[in-house]
């Protein structure tokens, strides 16, 4: 990835602001969220998805690896591959089909346990824990000059 931003995220309030950036300039493609167990990849999904419209709960696909979504016409899908012992299990549960629909939102929770099964990532947010317990370092990486260009004007904004 060429392009990264860094953020610092002190609150729940602010991981909300970052999926309300999000959402306005990134609503299709493939994201992948990396961080420790806890770091905040649900959380800051949760947020991201209600800020696109989504009006019901978004609970974690730990256990059933995908969730879909249908928001404001457009398919997302929420994957988290913590559980997955073989990246072929993806390809046994038709990870083609889901990425074959156009004008997708692909978000992956545990990306390096897809392999080569999930395609390349369009944007990284990496979460880390700092040491204040509700804190967050997270960093966005892109190889997007224009996605870089609108998420940092964004975020210099909020």
């Amino acid at each position: 990835m060429q392009y990264s931003l860094k953020v610092i995220l002190n609150n729940e309030q602010d991981t909300q602001n970052l999926a309300q950036v999000l959402a306005q300039h990134f609503i299709s493609g493939v994201i992948y969220l990396m961080g420790d167990l806890g770091a905040g990849k649900t959380t800051l999904t949760r947020h991201y998805l209600h800020s696109l419209g989504h009006q019901g709960s978004v609970k974690s696909p730990t256990y059933t690896l995908v969730e879909p979504y249908q928001v404001n016409g457009r398919d997302i899908f929420h994957f988290d591959l913590y559980r997955l012992t073989d990246p072929y299990e993806l390809e046994l549960m038709g990870i083609r089909d889901y990425l074959e629909i156009p004008n997708g939102l692909f978000l992956f929770e545990w990306p390096s346990k897809g392999g080569e099964e999930i395609p390349a990532a369009d944007l990284e947010i990496d979460l880390q824990k700092t040491a204040q317990e509700t804190g967050r370092e997270v960093t966005l990486s892109m190889d997007s000059e224009a996605l870089y260009q609108r998420l940092q004007g964004a975020l210099h904004a909020v």
